[in-house]
């Protein structure tokens, strides 16, 4: 039933004095009786109502509206600062299990295309936006954000206050959160929800990773290529540990001469000594790198049998491999646009970055040297060990989203292969 309130009142001036007024409205609309509700002007709204609720472990409700698939998901909720870029975040294996709160406001305007996919799928649980854009203007884009997320399963909420939540997560850490459009689910039913669940200890890479070893030969497009110049002839052969492996590192590393064998995250180190490689990439990941000790024994096996390059979470497991602790950061590093200096030239690079853990500089034994370190906290963000041929960093050179300053690390990797094989 519709109607205007009884007893409503309206304060109408005559002079000096007021006089109320009781309005009540002398026709009653139901729902179903839309005959009587375009007599009287009733309309359906013309605007989405907020559908969705992100209930986080502290006890805070956001209300929001929804968008991409229904239902209910678990996820720790961090923040990404990148302007740009929300497909090659969406596609990025290392959000798994993540809600993924961009800072920048306005989201869906270019769409998406085909081009800009960063791995198979979309691994993380959630995107939460302030303001969804309805229509699309790109001449790349093939589909609505929307459409996307439908298509893959993917939650997704707008019209929240995003600077709130990111305020709260600065302040008080990254916090698990339960996203939901399931109406029938009570308010402490979500709470309970994300207060029994935790990212922590928790293996995420083994979903992430490929099934089996695969050959990667696609370089950087012509048209995307920014940096071709003095590359090495010849060809080296690298094996890529996928533990969440973006394509644009892949490419990067074709463009640069090599030759790749992308291999699952279980692949033992003899089989991999038996390829005998130039090189070992030990790539990103998701989550917590002492929940996979698997993958620190791997590492283990193979330091100093080749030159080694690990970038993010393979930075994190070659901290742990070679007997340094990680942890855990309040709210971790998300975005394109952190800086990091190069201890070794002075030179300081703005940065793409992804990760939730960092290694512990003070527990490395003596020899390995810190590179690079993140100017907005201090933390790691590089490592090298000369007597290993062994080098590291804690963010995606490759960027993707971001930008290019890190790109010519691909060449450092490269001359240390050359290096190595010169001199054996």
């Amino acid at each position: 039933m519709i109607s205007a309130p009884t007893g409503g009142c309206f304060l109408c001036a005559e002079g000096p004095k007021f006089r109320i007024s009781g309005v009540k409205c002398a026709v009653s609309v139901s729902s179903n009786d839309s005959a009587a509700a375009n007599a009287v002007g009733f309309r359906e709204r013309p605007w989405k109502i907020a559908d969705a609720r992100l209930v986080l472990d502290d006890g805070s409700i956001w209300k929001a509206k929804s968008f991409g698939a229904t239902g209910t998901q678990v996820g720790e909720v961090v923040f990404n600062t990148s302007l740009t870029g929300y497909q090659e975040i969406l596609t990025d294996p290392s959000y798994a299990g993540q809600f993924v709160l961009m800072t920048n406001p306005h989201i869906g305007n270019t769409g998406v295309n085909f081009d800009d996919e960063e791995s198979r799928q979309c691994f993380l649980a959630g995107l939460v936006i302030r303001s969804y854009s309805i229509s699309t203007s790109n001449w790349r884009s093939a589909e609505t954000l929307g459409s996307y997320l439908t298509k893959r399963n993917i939650m997704g909420i707008y019209d929240v206050d995003t600077r709130a939540i990111t305020r709260k997560l600065r302040e008080e850490g990254s916090r698990i959160g339960v996203l939901s459009t399931e109406q029938s689910k009570s308010d402490k039913e979500l709470l309970e929800m994300s207060q029994s669940w935790d990212i922590v200890g928790v293996d995420l890479i083994s979903g992430v990773t490929c099934e089996s070893p695969y050959e990667w030969m696609d370089k950087t497009g012509d048209d995307w290529d920014f940096n071709s110049d003095g590359r090495h002839g010849e060809t080296y052969h690298v094996v890529a540990y996928d533990f969440g492996i973006k394509q644009c590192i892949l490419r990067r590393l074709a463009s640069f001469g090599c030759k790749i064998t992308v291999v699952p995250s279980t692949w033992p180190a003899s089989e991999t000594l038996r390829m005998k490689p130039d090189g070992i990439l030990f790539s990103n990941g998701p989550g917590d790198p002492s929940a996979v000790p698997y993958a620190v024994e791997t590492v283990k096996e193979l330091l100093g049998k080749a030159p080694i390059f690990g970038i993010c979470m393979g930075h994190q497991l070659l901290g742990q491999a070679l007997g340094g602790k990680t942890f855990k950061m309040k709210f971790g590093h998300h975005g394109g646009n952190h800086p990091v200096r190069n201890l070794q030239n002075g030179r300081v690079g703005i940065s793409s970055q992804n990760h939730n853990y960092a290694v512990d500089p003070a527990s490395l034994p003596d020899g390995i040297e810190v590179t690079h370190i993140n100017l907005n906290d201090g933390t790691c963000a590089g490592l090298a060990f000369p007597a290993l041929n062994i080098m590291s960093l804690q963010y995606h050179p490759e960027a993707s989203p971001g930008p290019h300053d890190s790109d010519s690390v691909f060449w450092d990797f490269v001359d240390l292969m050359k290096r190595v094989k010169e001199t054996a």
